[in-house]
């Protein structure tokens, strides 16, 4: 594959195609466009009770896009549940590149203040792809999601991609639907003007 672009890698989410590596370790990049592709609604996301309690009693502290390239490489370090990431050195030069550009952001939660929680994504439009998420205490990543969330429903996005359906993200209200509903969605997003920070 040849080496992408900044301005190729938004080029392809603007037709619903992503990026990702085999593993960490591996250089080559393959794109990809699943279908079904999953979603979470913006007008109809769940957050239970628990997490609105957890969200409420401020156990941690919340912020946007103040430490992006910390979240990407948080994502990309082994975990419990998944030793391998595809998440390499080029990924994580080319969406820090797009953040540096505006078009890519991340939200990290704190606690005694260090980085324990976060997710970033690419936001092109009314649409905001969700890439990755980690957590390193309970509840940390459930905050950032569910904070991102909140934010995006109230800056009046219309689409939150999340590629794959996942347990955890099912949790969030997370459903699938075809590839061509999801390019029909996607078209209407990206041409709408959205701010992701005010």
């Amino acid at each position: 594959m040849e080496k992408i672009t900044p301005e190729m890698l938004l080029q392809a989410y603007a037709i619903g195609v992503f990026p990702m590596a085999e593993s960490q370790d591996n250089p080559e990049l393959y794109w990809f466009d699943p279908d079904p592709r999953t979603i979470i609604p913006l007008d109809n996301f769940h957050i239970s009770r628990r997490l609105e309690r957890t969200l409420r009693q401020k156990k941690f502290h919340v912020t946007f896009d103040t430490a992006f390239t910390e979240v990407m490489k948080k994502c990309a370090e082994p975990a419990p549940d998944r030793e391998e990431t595809w998440i390499n050195d080029d990924i994580l030069k080319l969406y820090s590149q797009i953040h540096h550009y505006g078009y890519a952001h991340s939200v990290e939660t704190w606690q005694d203040g260090k980085l324990v929680g976060g997710v970033y994504g690419v936001s092109l439009g009314a649409l905001f792809a969700g890439e990755s998420m980690f957590s390193r205490v309970t509840d940390a990543s459930k905050v950032a999601l569910a904070s991102l969330l909140k934010h995006l429903h109230a800056q009046d996005f219309k689409l939150f991609d999340v590629q794959y359906t996942t347990s955890h993200l099912k949790t969030f209200g997370a459903t699938e639907i075809s590839r061509d509903d999801y390019k029909h969605r996607l078209s209407q997003a990206i041409e709408l003007e959205r701010n992701f920070l005010v």
